[in-house]
């Protein structure tokens, strides 16, 4: 755990892992005093679909993740008041929850020795805070002294947004049914290996396998996407937000250095802004940076909704500073 206010820097997020540590099972309690099983406020639950999701969104706010089991009855007084304390500071930080047992490859990337274990992650970097049940003290000075301190921490490397508030969901089953959930999209076979290099965190392994895919089949749509999103993760997901914006301000004619800020703004979801910057870059005089720009552009093109506004509006002034 993190002590003196220090915070440890990242951990590696590759290896195996023993999960036969994680013991002590007991059958889930619905009864109202837990609200463990609870998501909702700004405490959000998160499976292996939603890993890569959660890892971009902690460029724009940072996330306190808990690694527990919702069927250990030990672990519910720890997970109500990290939510209690997340929720206090009105999205300034979110909680992210992540059932160890269930997710082994999210686990195994963290390299889990048991739940539970706590986890701040910024920008993309995981900072290992705790691992094992806290006494009292460790509780409170992790509400009082450690989340604190990694808002502080974030907004010092320009991670400062605020989270989404959540509506209540269950998480746990109840009357003995699983809770309803929207049903994934099927992962084509040739996928396979790609969302799985994906979801390890290996995303320029990722991008690579979704180019063997495209090879194969150049009219695969779901696959140029992924891999567009690969390849931005593979570039700039743990990159230091702060360093990157500031080295775009003080360099405002380098097309390297206003790439980079892009990428950012694109996977903090800043879209509008990481098309305005090109553009605007180009439109300043830097045709000489065209080809750079437009590679940038149409690989971020791929990443969105082809119905989104956005995309129509940054494709018809990229045609025009072309031409």
């Amino acid at each position: 755990m993190a002590r003196d206010g220090q915070m440890t820097p990242g951990v590696s997020l590759a290896g195996a892992v023993d999960l036969e540590s994680l013991k002590h099972k007991a059958e889930a309690q619905s009864s109202p005093r837990s609200g463990a099983g609870k998501s909702g406020g700004f405490v959000v639950d998160v499976d292996e679909s939603g890993f890569e999701a959660m890892v971009q969104t902690s460029t724009t706010f940072p996330i306190l993740l808990l690694f527990w089991m919702p069927d250990d009855e030990r672990l519910v007084s720890m997970a109500t008041a990290l939510a209690d304390a997340v929720n206090a500071h009105n999205g300034e930080i979110q909680l992210c929850r992540i059932d160890a047992a269930a997710n082994p490859s999210i686990a195994q990337a963290f390299r889990l020795q048991g739940a539970p274990a706590l986890f701040a992650l910024i920008g993309g970097r995981p900072m290992p805070l705790l691992q094992g049940l806290p006494n009292d003290d460790e509780m409170d000075q992790i509400k009082n002294d450690v989340i604190p301190r990694v808002i502080e921490v974030a907004h010092q490397a320009g991670v400062s947004g605020t989270a989404p508030r959540q509506d209540a969901k269950d998480s746990a089953e109840e009357d003995g049914a699983p809770a309803e959930s929207a049903s994934e999209p099927e992962i084509p076979p040739e996928h396979a290996e790609a969302h799985r290099l994906a979801l390890a965190g290996d995303y320029a392994g990722a991008a690579q396998a979704y180019r063997e895919v495209l090879e194969a089949d150049p009219t695969d749509a779901l696959a140029a996407r992924e891999r567009a999103k690969a390849l931005l993760l593979a570039r700039s997901g743990s990159v230091d937000v702060r360093v990157v914006r500031d080295a775009a301000a003080a360099h405002p004619d380098d097309v390297d250095a206003q790439l980079a800020v892009a990428d950012v703004d694109m996977i903090g979801g800043q879209i509008s802004d990481a098309f305005d910057r090109l553009l605007d870059f180009l439109s300043s005089g830097h045709r000489q940076d065209i080809a750079a720009v437009r590679d940038r552009l149409v690989e971020y093109f791929l990443i969105l909704d082809p119905a989104d506004p956005r995309l129509g509006s940054a494709r018809r002034r990229l045609a025009t500073l072309m031409y």
